[in-house]
């Protein structure tokens, strides 16, 4: 983390100019030294508490002992010291106990725990859950979960998929029943039952928090008794792993959410990532089977409720991505600065009763060096961009807020997809022609050392929202007809020379998402490349059909 802060405060100060925010009326009572002082402060914890444990989270991995999940001591504590410094919260209001500091503050700050240590990570689902409670929730869910999370008390997940779907939304079958006759009055919103499973659920057990809140996707029966098929019909619900009451206290009832594995996530070992069975009864909760969940928002419009933790997810991810690339450079530039080998070249040659010198003075590790800081860095700059656009959104003028939006929009999935493809190819496993080969090839055992396999980053792309599935995801939602918000109308409005301040990025964002959600012709062997000559009656650069 050495080179990371110079390169934040480049990119937050001389480039997005976030000191100008304090100039707003919801960041006033901040200048750059408060800015300054959340950056070492965090950079100090992600120091102390992260980084020295980055192996060890990694070879120990979390474990079930038939009633709880086991993670590291260092965990604990790398939980505890991030809770305290009130990072969780520091977006939030004054009245919500938060400190009011722009997105693109806490943003750039949450880097250095990701560098530090990716795998023990920082709360990323329980600040995107709290948040969508925020906007979607009641006044009484708001209160006895979203501030809780805000708090440290409770931790708090999402809930998408399932062993038979998958990223295919419209096919989960979670079914979500009413309970009793009076669902419609408990306090804490309409009360069910629901009944199914939940895969590859990230902190989905743990004793980090009193208790765990997960946002489940569920459906609700039609009168005929079936599911209502596509996306129509799914609902979000609250469903706490420990049923409290309407102060947020815990009652002593166990909810019938039950852990049924263990997943080991690649290059996220020290995260608990789980199989979870709701209302199969392991846990029976006042007098049946069922796990108790409490409706958000409307019914069977949960999907539209969740996009809002979904696309927060989405720029975490990218960061994620982003900050293990840079986990990677950082450890390449120091190994090339203390790695000796080879002799300059003079006018006569090399020299061998010349001292070897260090193998960042040859070119072409120079050049594989700048190569993986232009990947990573840009990729930083690509988010902490997006940051900039959430407190443009919230404080600018409307003209610019809305702006804002529209570009944000775009620039969403491309946040999240791009780091994690175009990072992973500086900095995975094994050693390739993309590869460092200066940190892999000459001493592999430093690389065990410092970046192991469990560190792979292709995970990163395999998240919902990757490029491909993203891609299919924005030609059926982002890329429908002309209306007033699509995505035409923000690709007319970029090509428009009329339309002044979106022009210019609205352009560069649209041909960023092209690009990220395009699909590369599939590699083939030297042999075959000469076989399969282009074609000779035309000069356009267009392959053949059967390429």
């Amino acid at each position: 983390m050495s080179s990371l802060r110079p390169t934040l405060d480049f990119l937050l100060y001389d480039w997005l100019r976030a000191d100008g925010l304090s100039a707003r009326e919801r960041f006033a009572d901040h200048a750059r030294e408060t800015f300054d002082a959340v950056l070492d402060t965090c950079e100090r914890i992600a120091r102390e508490k992260y980084a020295p444990f980055n192996r060890l989270v990694d070879t120990e991995e979390p474990r079930f002992d038939g009633e709880k999940v086991i993670l590291p001591q260092a965990t604990h504590d790398a939980h505890r010291a991030y809770v305290a410094s009130g990072m969780i919260s520091a977006a939030q209001d004054y009245e919500e106990g938060g400190m009011q500091l722009p997105y693109t503050i806490e943003a750039a700050a949450g880097t250095f725990f990701a560098t530090a240590s990716v795998s023990i990570g920082s709360s990323l689902l329980t600040k995107g859950n709290a948040n969508l409670l925020m906007v979607h929730g009641t006044e009484a869910q708001k209160a006895v979960f979203a501030r809780h999370e805000f708090a440290g008390r409770f931790s708090g997940t999402m809930c998408l998929s399932e062993p038979q779907a998958g990223s295919s939304l419209s096919d989960i079958t979670t079914r979500a029943s009413p309970d009793g006759d009076d669902f419609q009055d408990d306090p804490l919103g309409p009360r069910y039952r629901l009944k199914g499973n939940k895969m590859w659920i990230s902190a989905g057990e743990h004793e980090l928090a009193e208790n765990i809140v997960h946002l489940v996707l569920a459906k609700i029966p039609g009168p005929d008794g079936k599911l209502v098929p596509g996306t129509r019909g799914i609902s979000l619900f609250i469903v706490p792993k420990k049923l409290v009451d309407t102060e947020g206290a815990l009652t002593g009832e166990r909810n019938d959410v039950a852990l049924a594995g263990l997943n080991h996530k690649l290059g996220w070992r020290g995260t608990t990532n789980t199989l979870l069975n709701f209302g199969e009864g392991k846990y029976p909760v006042r007098g049946g089977a069922g796990a108790i969940g409490y409706l958000v928002g409307k019914p069977h419009e949960g999907l539209r409720c969740m996009f809002h933790m979904m696309n927060e997810a989405r720029i975490g991810i990218g960061t994620a991505a982003t900050s293990l690339g840079l986990a990677g450079y950082y450890a390449s530039l120091d190994y090339a600065k203390n790695r000796p080998q080879g002799r300059p070249v003079g006018p006569a040659g090399k020299d061998p009763a010349q001292q070897q010198v260090r193998i960042i003075e040859h070119a072409d590790v120079k050049r594989m060096l700048l190569a993986q800081k232009s990947y990573c860095e840009g990729a930083l700059a690509l988010l902490l961009y997006c940051a900039r656009l959430v407190d443009e959104q919230k404080t600018g003028d409307a003209q610019a807020a809305d702006d804002a939006r529209l570009l944000l929009e775009v620039l969403t999935p491309v946040a999240k997809s791009w780091p994690s493809e175009f990072c992973r190819r500086r900095t995975r496993w094994p050693s390739s022609a993309r590869r460092l080969r200066l940190h892999a090839r000459l001493s592999r055992g430093a690389v065990l050392a410092r970046q192991p396999p469990e560190h792979d980053p292709r995970r990163h792309a395999r998240h919902p929202g990757g490029r491909p599935a993203g891609a299919q995801g924005g030609d059926g939602r982002r890329q429908g007809p002309a209306t007033p918000g699509s995505a035409h109308q923000r690709h007319d409005r970029a090509r428009d020379p009329a339309a002044a301040r979106p022009s210019t990025p609205m352009r560069w964002a649209w041909a960023l998402r092209c690009s990220a959600s395009a699909r590369r012709p599939r590699r083939r062997g030297r042999r075959a490349m000469r076989a399969k000559r282009w074609p000779t009656r035309s000069r356009t650069c267009r392959p053949s059909a059967t390429w």
